[in-house]
């Protein structure tokens, strides 16, 4: 496996197909349509410089069962909407509080706080309005994403996950909460991005839990890496204020187990990730262990 991954070098083709289809869905929905300063805070946020890991997991797992990208591309930009309507959010003066999202002012400070709410609504509506107009798919297996998609992100999957995370805060927490808040508020919906291109290409139950257990590993290493960034990295290369979730004494990986065995913790999560994976779709499977290689990198 290539040392020193780059997204935008390694899967440049992948990330530009991506980025000339939203801006192609931005110009068809939003551009010039009243409400306009819903519709702006909305392309605000959405052309925020980002990374497009979930949309990107989506083009790989499709990959696998040679789904051609075109046709997946939808669900890749859904995925990134709900990723998006859940930062606006999460910004919000009643839950993290945030100034800074991607390096840019974060959607509330520049469009106030009811527009912001209102543009994280619209946001997480127009994802299904995505995969239900745009996905090219049958109506059975659609309807399987949809219920995948609302058990990623609802009260009992992203959103569940954040509540416990805000209801957390200054609270010794046990080993077994930190793994749920984990679980729901991010691996979820790393899970779906993986899981949605295999239940469209009627995937075998194998290949299925191949790409279910990448999908959790990936999520889980990937917030706790998170959280290793918000400890140890400045703001000015996380793109977000550094140091947030120990003042707000968030129930983080390196608040209970320090920074050294959160590392390994990741680390682990990723390998197993990566064997998974490889042993049920071989070399296939080495974008996704590339994608995975660079979450841990990320770190150092």
């Amino acid at each position: 496996m290539s040392q020193s991954i780059t997204l935008q070098t390694d899967f440049k083709s992948d990330l530009e197909l991506f980025e000339n289809y939203l801006k192609e869905i931005l110009k068809e929905r939003y551009e010039g349509r009243f409400p306009f300063e819903l519709n702006q805070a909305i392309v605000y946020s959405l052309t925020a410089p980002a990374k497009r890991i979930r949309p990107l997991l989506v083009l790989k797992s499709a990959s696998l069962f040679a789904f051609p990208s075109e046709e997946i591309l939808p669900l890749a930009a859904a995925v990134e909407f709900i990723h998006t309507y859940s930062l606006i959010h999460d910004d919000l003066p009643a839950l993290d509080n945030d100034d800074l999202r991607r390096g840019k002012p974060t959607c509330h400070k520049v469009f106030g706080e009811a527009v912001a709410i209102l543009a994280g609504d619209a946001l997480f509506a127009e994802a299904f309005f995505l995969v239900a107009t745009k996905l090219r798919a049958k109506d059975r297996l659609v309807r399987k994403i949809f219920r995948e998609l609302s058990e990623a992100t609802g009260a009992f999957g992203m959103v569940g996950g954040q509540t416990v995370d805000i209801l957390s805060e200054g609270k010794k927490v046990s080993k077994k909460t930190l793994e749920f808040i984990h679980l729901n508020k991010t691996a979820q919906l790393f899970r779906f991005c993986l899981r949605a291109p295999a239940i469209l290409a009627e995937a075998s139950t194998a290949e299925l839990e191949a790409v279910t257990k990448f999908g959790l590993n990936f999520g889980l290493a990937f917030q706790i890496i998170d959280d290793l960034l918000d400890e140890t990295f400045p703001t000015e290369k996380i793109g977000k204020p550094a140091g947030s979730d120990r003042r707000k004494q968030k129930a983080t990986y390196p608040l209970l187990f320090g920074i050294e065995e959160s590392y390994a913790r990741a680390k682990e999560l990723i390998e197993e990730a990566k064997e998974k994976i490889r042993s049920q779709f071989s070399e296939r499977a080495e974008p996704l262990e590339k994608i995975a290689d660079y979450v841990i990198e990320r770190s150092i």
